[in-house]
Order: C-alpha cells, then structure tokens, then sequence
C-alpha cells in the first residue's frame, strides 16, 4: 500500500473472502472505470495511476456477499486527515510537506463570542472573533468560519501570521454557517444580513468603521462574492477557495442541488458582465482535481476582465479543508497585506514556498 512512481497501490485483506468486492472512493478525479479491486492471494488488491496532486483522501467501499455496502477507512494505512464529514485516510506524494506556519508560535491575543440578529433568515449568525493588541481597521471575516478553524487552523494562521511579524495585528472573524445550504447559495437575504446587523454587531464590538477582507470556500466562497456584488462598499478584498460557481454548462452533475437554479441565476450575469462598479482585489484558490475547477477558471477570467485584481492559484489537491488549509500562505496572506494597503507586509516572510509542497503560481 503506497504512492510510488506515479501509481497507488492499495491492500484490503479478506482471507476467507468474505466480501463480494471493494471500491476506492475518491473525489480526486481517478477514472471511474479503474476503482474496483481484484481478489487474489486473500486480498483484494488495487494498482491504479496517481491523481495529480500531492495528497488522496479517501476510503473503502465495501460490498458485502448480502448486498450491504459500507463505507471505511483503510485499515492498512494509519494516516487519517479531519474533514466536514469526518476523517478519512490520506496518502501523500513524497514531495508533499505541511505548512510551515503551523509549526510557529502564534501571538497573543484575546477570544469573544456574540450573535448577531438575522431576522430576515428567522435566525441569528452565530460569530467567534480573535482580536490581538492594536488590530484596528483590518478585519478578516470567514464563512464556515468554526470549521475553518477546527479543520484548517486558520485561528493559528493568524496568531502565526502576527506573531512571526508577517502580517500586521488583525481581527479574525468566525462566522457559524447556520443553515449552510439555503444561507451561502447566492441568498439575497443572508448577503443583506451580513452586510447589515452582522457588521454592525462586529462593528460595534470590536471597534473599527471600514470594510472587511471576507473570505469562503465551496458554497462559503460563493456567498461572500455574492454579497460582494450586492454591497460592494462593505468589502475591501476577496478570497474564495473552491468556489461552487456552478453553471449549466459546467456543472450538470450539480443540478439536483436544492438551489442550483438560484446559484447559476446569479453567476450567469456575473460571468457575462464586462464591468463591475466596485472591484476588489481577489484570490481564488482551487484544486486540480476537482469538479469546480472550470467554474472557478472561468469566474476568475470575469472578474479580472471586469478590473478586479484577480488571480487563480490552482492548487495540486483536491476540494477539502487542509487544502484550503496549504493555500493560505502565501496565497492568502498577499491577499490580506493588498486588500489593507500594507505593501511593506505583500510578499510576507516566508516565500512562495511557503505553502506546503512544490512552489504555486
């Protein structure tokens, strides 16, 4: 079991053949045809060509002899990797190293928690914010901020980021996603609420006036360019990871979603636009093997074409937290020294190679 010379080779072992069959279940982009092991030697046994990128989450579909399917990880790999719907196993190319901000003291600073009112979603948004000594102006607000945290370490991201000196002290604003699906799907009324009583609150609570740097990934991305368009004049800069840009064309995998049809009656006109009264500047990050790569090539093409200073970085992973995770630096900390004007702060202190892996554009 292994990633060697461009191939992965996996092991399940059934040595009184117990099981009808075992599948790989991936989201890396392998070819569908090429997931189903062969039983020999009291074992199934599984070689297939590498997925490019630098890191596999995945897991093993098992097929019992009375139909039953059951989905687990593998037992021959101890590696596991935290995700929105629990671990997974992992395998990483040779090449592949973390972060190195995660091994970095962070700085101190001090933790609150306060809701806002939504009446227009019948709720409230639930918000964490971390705040250092001599924050001020500059706030960074994140969607599906609590599993940002917990699944990508973005809260030491930032301690790491002001305590090494890279950045400038900032708030960090961790948004709860409420009703994920229904809020972050092009929602006229989640964009209203968090450019109205949720920055207010955050306004009145940590105490600065100006605009905010928001940040998303998946539905989350997608939500915060939303209410970007909608209320240009709450936001100073963009990052969007991953971004569910869904369009007709690109995406039919994706209409049965609930609210495809409200998402794609947003992004249509956006990527048809040639102008934008309020552009900001933008990082896109996404992943190489997955399914929202074309939309998100496509959403950055319109964007730059309508003045936004906007950049896709294609990161060699997949559509999950540690890859949102290996693309804040340097990818994310540019974006936050351009979005507050800190051009001394623009290129931090760690390099382009900062991010884990071989170097991104």
């Amino acid at each position: 079991m292994g990633w060697v010379d461009g191939r992965l080779t996996f092991r399940y072992a059934d040595p009184d053949h117990q099981l009808a069959g075992v599948r790989l279940a991936q989201h890396a982009g392998l070819p569908a045809d090429q997931l189903d092991f062969a039983y020999r030697d009291q074992a199934w046994i599984l070689d297939v060509p590498a997925p490019a990128a630098w890191r596999l989450e995945y897991q093993l579909r098992l097929r019992h002899l009375d139909g039953r399917e059951e989905w687990v990880n593998d037992p021959a790999n101890p590696a596991r990797v935290g995700g929105a719907f629990g671990d997974k196993s992992v395998l990483h190319r040779g090449d592949y190293v973390e972060p190195v901000w995660l091994d970095l003291p962070g700085a101190r600073g001090t933790w609150r928690e306060l809701t806002a009112p939504a009446p227009a979603l019948d709720a409230d948004v639930s918000v964490r914010a971390w705040s250092p000594p001599s924050a001020g102006e500059r706030v960074l607000v994140a969607h599906d901020g609590p599993e940002f945290d917990k699944l990508a370490d973005l809260g030491h991201y930032a301690a790491a980021m002001v305590g090494s000196g890279t950045l400038p002290p900032f708030h960090l604003v961790l948004l709860g996603p409420g009703a994920r699906d229904d809020w972050y799907s092009a929602n006229n009324a989640y964009a209203a609420t968090l450019a109205g009583p949720v920055l207010d609150a955050l306004r009145k609570e940590l105490g600065f006036e100006g605009r905010i740097t928001g940040m998303g990934a998946s539905l989350g991305g997608l939500a915060m360019l939303h209410a970007q368009r909608r209320y240009p004049a709450a936001f100073a800069g963009l990052f969007l990871q991953s971004g569910s840009f869904f369009r007709p064309r690109l995406d039919p995998q994706e209409s049965g979603f609930r609210y495809f049809q409200r998402i794609t009656r947003f992004t249509g006109p956006v990527v048809a636009s040639a102008f934008a009264a309020h552009p900001v500047p933008t990082r896109l990050t996404c992943g190489t093997v997955e399914e929202n790569l074309a939309n998100n090539q496509e959403m950055a093409d319109a964007l730059a074409r309508q003045g936004y200073p906007a950049e896709l970085v294609e990161v060699p992973d997949g559509h999950h937290f540690t890859a949102w995770r290996d693309a804040f630096d340097p990818h994310l900390t540019r974006l936050l020294a351009r979005s507050w004007g800190e051009t001394s702060w623009s290129l931090g202190s760690f390099g382009p190679g900062s991010w884990g892996g071989p170097s991104g554009g």
